[in-house]
């Protein structure tokens, strides 16, 4: 049996010590959970401008991670007999109206859950509307559909906000107040806030963002979206700190604290639809994404706001989870998951081994140069006749109509295609090193689609 010992503690505060220097990321927070026993070690500070010492308390924006706690307060409705998961959405939320009628009615909870809906990657702000999660469904006529109802995976921050809204039509309160309650309220998770007046109050980390001059530059708005709008809360909304994600994993790994069954924490970590290529995972449970390493499953998810980085990772078998929390854009991501492997490695002996790309194939690469898109995104691939490069941003049309400060857009890296069909590929360098991904083809075998963190770019 592990334990986390003096020496490993000593090791992990070197390590993330030396890491986040390394790295340049301002502050950092990192916790380990092994038989019980909780490790914790932190660097830096909340904010370059306005400094305070990261500790195990402070809170971080988690972005997507939120996602964990949508879906467990959907799992003790559906468990508490309130919702069906298994039942289309408008039971629920008669309102609903998609770009395609028959989607509409025929999408689940489930869908939305495991992110089979067919639904774009996001619904952007216009402008319009109170900020309200209805006001939200209300726009959801202009999502566009990307692939048919069931038939694949494609992530989609919209389709957890439409969750969010079930979780409304069922309880008859807000969102926020909803989860407290479900979830937050009996777990003890007091560290865990989503209304940026809770967090305000207490010591937070800023997030940061490093400019083409190199340049680290505090990041506006706190949240990745608009100030005032709830409608993304149930997809990215949630601050917390390492020690209340340690005590959510712990929960995780229990037996429900008269929260959930011991049954449904286990349909949870269930595959309900495989994944290709992914850096994300091999599938994806209730909330979950569900990856094997070294031979050992886990279950996890991560989390990019503004500036702000987060990664929960649990291993169920071996009593085992890390957090890392970053704040810095794209340098905290790596730091995030260099914290992972770090801990799989140091404390159950789990190597992550890295896929080796394929030597240039001309022929090939041209196959998948080209400019591809999603509602937000625009994704750039290109060769200069030795190497593939890939770029990502946000669209330049979205930017000047914007009124909000955004992140930095990825530079163009090296990345390479893999064993295989040479449809997959990793991205070798840079703020996205690791990222693996697949190209997806038409019919007569062009390429007419590629996938990067589980979101689906069209050839444009």
């Amino acid at each position: 049996m592990s334990q986390v010992s003096q020496v490993s503690q000593e090791k992990l505060s070197d390590f993330v010590q030396t890491t986040a220097r390394e790295l340049g990321v301002p502050g950092v927070a990192v916790g380990v959970l092994v038989d019980g026993r909780e490790s914790c070690a932190s660097y830096g500070v909340t904010s370059l401008e306005n400094p305070l010492p990261v500790d195990e308390k402070t809170l971080f924006h988690l972005a997507s991670v939120t996602k964990t706690f949508t879906a467990t307060a959907l799992t003790r409705l559906a468990e508490e007999g309130k919702v069906d998961l298994a039942a289309p959405v408008r039971r629920y939320v008669p309102e609903l109206r998609l770009a395609d009628e028959r989607t509409a009615e025929d999408i689940t909870v489930m869908n939305l859950l495991n992110h089979t809906g067919g639904l774009d990657w996001a619904l952007l702000d216009n402008g319009e509307g109170d900020g309200s999660l209805s006001s939200y469904v209300a726009r959801m006529t202009d999502l566009p559909l990307i692939a048919p109802l069931g038939a694949r995976a494609s992530y989609s921050q919209a389709g957890y906000n439409l969750a969010g809204r079930v979780v409304e039509a069922v309880t008859g309160l807000p969102f926020e107040k909803a989860v407290a309650s479900l979830v937050l309220e009996p777990l003890g998770l007091a560290n865990t806030f989503f209304e940026p007046d809770d967090v305000m109050i207490r010591r937070f980390a800023v997030g940061h963002n490093r400019g083409e001059d190199g340049t680290i530059r505090s990041a506006s708005p706190w949240k990745a979206f608009r100030p005032g709008d709830r409608a993304n809360n149930p997809g990215g909304g949630a601050a917390s700190s390492v020690s209340d994600l340690l005590r959510w994993a712990r929960f995780h790994l229990g037996t429900g604290d008269g929260v959930l069954s011991t049954d449904a924490l286990g349909r949870m970590r269930q595959e309900t639809i495989a994944l290709r290529g992914s850096t994300l995972g091999d599938g994806i449970g209730i909330g979950w994404f569900l990856r094997e390493v070294d031979g050992v499953r886990t279950i996890g998810h991560g989390g990019s706001g503004n500036g702000q980085f987060a990664e929960l990772l649990i291993v169920p078998e071996r009593d085992f989870a890390v957090v890392a929390l970053s704040n810095a854009g794209p340098d905290g991501y790596v730091f995030n998951q260099t914290a992972v492997r770090w801990a799989l490695e140091h404390h159950l002996g789990l190597v992550e081994h890295a896929p080796e790309p394929l030597p240039y194939d001309e022929a090939r690469a041209w196959e998948v140069v080209g400019h591809y898109e999603n509602d937000a995104m625009d994704l750039d691939i290109a060769t200069d006749g030795s190497r593939l490069t890939l770029a990502v941003g946000i669209k330049p049309e979205i930017r000047a109509a914007s009124d909000m400060e955004m992140p930095p857009d990825y530079p163009a890296v090296a990345m390479g295609l893999l064993p295989g069909d040479g449809d997959e590929y990793v991205i070798t360098e840079g703020g996205l090193e690791g990222q693996r991904g697949f190209f997806t083809r038409d019919a007569g075998g062009v390429v007419v689609g590629v996938d990067l963190a589980g979101r689906l770019f069209g050839r444009g």
